[in-house]
């Protein structure tokens, strides 16, 4: 019996894998064109492999395709019907938008819609291009767009920390997995820096306000380095995909992330994307609710939180209880999770009476249990050290105790012996501490 379920197919995994062929074959096709930032030629690929469609008999036509006044790109948009964009106002200023109505009359087999992640004027009937982009797939148009990695929302924290850029605009991954063909535009920093200052990548001051900031060698390599790991991540993901479709007789893993009104959620959020995402496997966002009265701003944030992690493709789940290991360790056995993923407490004073948070998770539990440091970058973590003999207690709660010990006996001991004997006692007494949380540290 125990055999038979190990091999059980996830039935998380089995819908997903459904959900995403229905979709397949009840919708338009979306090809994504990626790269590691701008320039990299994106567009340029997006309109050769249009071409190549056109004169293969297809029906194409432009609905946005931004060439940025580079002449070789223009040169590719030359002969490929377009359709004209909707024109929109807002604060005193015109603008240009895609026309959604135009396209949907028209019915074309692929339509051209460049950057994925830009968002719309303020009146537009969607707020971002990619909701657009979702409603042409939805009436079987098949589309091409492009993207840049700082832009997957699951993606943001890296590309962060890796530049120290703060990025505005995203697209949820869920909009993403449903591109049937992700192509990798990838060409070395070094080549990119030479596109920038031969001026092909942009004109006049901007080109050099990015040589600057954001076009940088360090920053440049990173973000390559995070558009082949999602590249990579998203063909493992197919092959499983794939697999599961052939053969889906084999167990999937269930991730759990526990979510809060704390600000480090959204980060823990991202990260537990990113492993459910790279395993392939279904996971669950909850929020214990343990009575705590929050304030409004703190509500705010927790429902900015749980739609982050329903945006990303979480199943969420809303569960009441003052004791939130029990209510984590109950979450996680009735949905079958094999990983828990929680961000690393503050310690508070009850830590001081009995075993701490992840002390109590660890031991009522059965599943493996990641722990995230909810600092953002350069914010130093305490190191939370462990002693064999006084397992669950921090090492100055230990040195505490010594102390509170060795005043005990001195005080006994004073009218029998010397106040120095008391003082060597207490010398003994500190440097034992030390050597022991010196060697704890080196455990570590």
């Amino acid at each position: 019996m125990a055999d038979k379920e190990s091999v059980r197919p996830d039935p998380d995994l089995l819908l997903k894998s459904l959900q995403k062929a229905r979709e397949r074959e009840n919708g338009g096709r979306l090809k994504i064109f990626l790269g590691m930032s701008a320039g990299v030629g994106k567009t340029y690929a997006m309109l050769e492999a249009a071409r190549a469609l056109a004169k293969e008999g297809s029906v194409v036509l432009a609905g946005v395709v931004e060439t940025h006044g580079r002449a070789e790109t223009q040169k590719l948009l030359e002969g490929l019907p377009a359709l004209p964009r909707k024109k929109a106002s807002y604060r005193s200023r015109d603008f240009t938008e895609l026309d959604i109505d135009g396209l949907l009359a028209r019915r074309p087999e692929y339509a051209l819609v460049d950057e994925l992640a830009h968002t719309n004027v303020p009146g537009s009937r969607h707020e971002k291009r990619w909701q657009d982009i979702v409603e042409l797939l939805d009436h079987g148009i098949n589309v091409y767009t492009t993207l840049n990695i700082q832009h997957v929302e699951s993606r943001k924290e890296d590309v962060e920390l890796a530049t120290g850029v703060t990025v505005r605009e995203t697209v949820p991954d869920s909009v993403i997995e449903r591109a049937g063909q992700i192509e990798l535009i990838d060409i070395s920093p070094e080549t990119l820096l030479e596109r920038l200052a031969e001026g092909k990548v942009y004109l006049g001051e901007k080109a050099g306000q990015a040589a600057r900031n954001f076009f940088r060698q360090d920053k440049l390599t990173a973000l390559r380095e995070l558009a082949l790991r999602f590249a990579g991540d998203v063909v493992g993901s197919k092959l499983r995909e794939l697999s599961l479709e052939l053969a889906p007789a084999g167990g999937g893993e269930k991730l759990l992330v526990a979510v809060s009104h704390s600000p480090h959620s959204r980060r823990l959020i991202r990260a537990a994307r990113k492993m459910a995402f790279a395993a392939e496997a279904g996971w669950v966002a909850l929020h214990v609710d343990t009575g705590a009265a929050l304030s409004p701003d703190d509500s705010a944030r927790l429902a900015e939180n749980i739609a982050l992690a329903r945006e990303l493709g979480a199943s969420v789940i809303t569960t009441t209880d003052p004791d939130l290991v029990a209510a984590i360790a109950r979450v996680a056995g009735q949905h079958g999770v094999t990983k828990i993923l929680v961000g690393r407490p503050r310690p508070g004073w009850r830590d001081w009476f009995g075993p701490s948070f992840l002390d109590r998770l660890l031991a009522g539990t059965s599943v493996d249990v990641h722990v995230l440091h909810p600092g953002a970058a350069g914010t130093q973590e305490a190191l939370y050290l462990r002693f064999p003999r006084l397992a669950g207690k921090r090492p100055y709660q230990y040195a505490v105790l010594i102390v509170a010990v060795v005043t005990a006996l001195g005080a006994l001991a004073a009218p029998a012996v010397s106040y120095q004997s008391v003082g060597f006692i207490y010398m003994l007494a500190v440097l034992s501490a030390g050597a022991g949380m010196r060697s704890a540290a080196m455990l570590l």
